[in-house]
């Protein structure tokens, strides 16, 4: 059994068989020879990446990878963008996003498109202990990279800073708050990531002004 879950620009989600099937489409606008190197080169780093956090933070597992292909874990669990403003752990949950970003930007790994679409908030309870053990997932990095450069580390804050404002605005300056308290605990280099910030920002804001 089979079924599209998401299609974006670069890949179709598909649910097959409790897992999920990231298929990255071949584009007709690229020369054939360029579009196979470019779906098989950024299909190996996704898989690279994710190996790689799953010793980190909460990410779906990686399954398999083909040559345009990824099978990962599907992580049973609800949407952030639609469950955080209905939850009363949203203090927690902003506690775990920004520790998640830091521990990921420790290790120079950028996401790339940070919002709250991207994260799965799955809650368990363990039957022998009847206790909850909730976790935040981050999924979808078909837009990551390895990098050192701050600015990516305070694009990845911005992504979020604003999907936040559009998507959760009624919360959104303490879901903020929350996120940047924890991010800077768990931040090997915070301050010089939130002075750019500041920069990325101005220049948002300088370009509002034309």
């Amino acid at each position: 059994m089979e079924k599209i879950i998401d299609s974006g620009a670069e890949a179709k989600i598909y649910l097959r068989n409790n897992k999920i099937i990231k298929n990255r489409i071949p584009k007709s606008y690229r020369l054939p020879i360029l579009d196979e190197k470019l779906r098989r080169i950024r299909t190996k780093k996704e898989a690279k990446i994710l190996e790689i956090l799953s010793k980190l933070i909460a990410v779906p597992n990686l399954i398999k990878k083909g040559k345009y292909e990824l099978e990962i874990e599907y992580i049973k669990g609800k949407k952030l963008s639609n469950f955080l403003d209905k939850t009363k752990e949203k203090a927690k949950i902003a506690e775990s996003i920004g520790k998640n970003l830091a521990i990921i930007h420790n290790y120079n790994i950028i996401h790339g498109d940070l919002t709250t679409s991207n994260m799965i908030y799955k809650q368990d309870l363990q039957s022998k202990s009847n206790l909850r053990k909730d976790k935040l997932y981050f999924i979808d990095f078909g837009l990551s990279q390895e990098s050192s450069k701050i600015e990516d580390k305070a694009v990845d804050l911005h992504i979020l800073k604003e999907t936040l404002k559009a998507k959760n605005y009624k919360n959104a300056d303490k879901l903020w708050k929350g996120i940047l308290d924890s991010y800077k605990k768990n931040s090997s280099n915070s301050n010089i990531v939130l002075k750019q910030l500041d920069k990325v920002e101005s220049r948002g804001r300088y370009k509002q002004q034309f």
